[in-house]
């Protein structure tokens, strides 16, 4: 393993999130390779857009938004967005010299001496006085349990290792979760499968109309009130409802969108309810979103009793050096441009704090 390198910020992943607080760092004089160092543990550019099934394209892509100095134009509505976003973000690290190493895994983020932080990399260890963390969620598919999960005869998947619906020809498919992927499975996989059952804890809840400023204002301020809080994050679809869009609309006038409440268990063929009902399947797939990628940071001691991080904008109330972008109120495009300029902001300060003691 290299010897200890040491820059004054570090960044951990470079999707949205963390590019946006690279660029912030750029713009505002840091160095990369000196200053700052970016680090994504993806094979290639494109954060977790890179892993999405191709059957999402561009155009079915709800707020897209471009990050800071560089628009993404001309893009072709009919190509996967696992391709376009990816070529996108590609392109604005080059036009910004962002210098992201990849492969590199962080595997744990503790003290170090002098008030410095130790990231333990697949590629070394880094010594920084601040951390960008930008992880997201897609490398934790959340799997809820039931009982006889484990008897279940026929194939279980994540949204993570969904790949398109022809794989799903001539099948009984079950889709679990309520959100947008959930809809779009069921949309996509209705015209291959044999039958298709969409099941979900609570109702879903469908939004007429546009999702305008000030209803992305109330959302917002519902999930950074959790994360204050200590709370994971909830789901932006548990705050903004579903958009009820033309093929939503056909989806439920087809029956294709029609919601059965949570089963009680799973069988070998199939699920059922307590009430003695039965649905058989082949395939059970789980559309259940994901969870915050933070085990890195477990031996700070970051967690809260409630299961999550408190943050303030976008600072560990626990550890100012810390910063979560992509986290809670900052999960959407817009706000991970935002989460990372506020979040260089803070460490420019908390550095030039720090600059006098440093001295002495």
């Amino acid at each position: 393993m290299d010897s200890t390198r040491e820059v004054e910020v570090v960044v951990v992943g470079a999707g949205q999130a963390g590019l946006s607080g690279a660029y912030h760092l750029r713009r505002t004089g840091f160095e990369p390779d000196r200053d700052f160092v970016v680090l994504d543990h993806s094979p290639g550019p494109g954060g977790a857009w890179q892993f999405r099934w191709r059957s999402l394209t561009y155009g079915k892509v709800h707020g897209m938004h471009a990050m800071p100095g560089m628009e993404l134009t001309d893009a072709d509505p009919a190509r996967p967005s696992s391709e376009v976003v990816a070529e996108y973000f590609a392109a604005y690290e080059r036009a910004f010299d962002l210098r992201v190493r990849r492969p590199v895994d962080v595997r744990a983020v503790r003290e170090g001496i002098g008030g410095r932080l130790l990231v333990e990399t697949s590629d070394g260890v880094w010594s920084t006085r601040a951390l960008i963390n930008a992880t997201g969620t897609w490398d934790r598919p959340f799997w809820p349990r039931y009982p006889g999960q484990e008897s279940f005869r026929g194939r279980q998947l994540h949204t993570a290792r969904y790949a398109g619906p022809e794989e799903f020809a001539g099948q009984r498919v079950i889709v679990v979760g309520g959100g947008a992927s959930g809809t779009q499975h069921l949309l996509e996989i209705a015209p291959y499968a044999a039958a298709t059952t969409w099941v979900t804890r609570r109702p879903p809840v469908f939004r007429e109309g546009p999702f305008d400023e000030n209803l992305g204002r109330a959302a917002v301020a519902l999930v950074e009130e959790r994360v204050r809080q200590g709370l994971p994050p909830r789901s932006v679809v548990s705050v903004t409802g579903l958009p009820l869009n033309d093929a939503v609309r056909q989806g439920l006038k087809d029956g294709v969108l029609d919601r059965r409440p949570m089963f009680d268990r799973i069988t070998p063929d199939g699920v059922e309810w307590e009430d003695g009902q039965r649905v058989p399947a082949d395939v059970i797939l789980w559309a259940t979103g994901f969870r915050a990628a933070l085990g890195h940071l477990a031996p700070l001691g970051l967690r809260e009793p409630g299961g999550g991080i408190r943050v303030e904008g976008t600072r560990a109330i626990a550890d100012p050096r810390i910063h979560l972008v992509g986290y809670g109120p900052s999960a959407s495009t817009i706000g991970a441009n935002r989460a990372g300029r506020a979040a260089v902001r803070d460490i420019r300060r908390l550095l030039a704090a720090q600059e006098p003691a440093a001295a002495a």
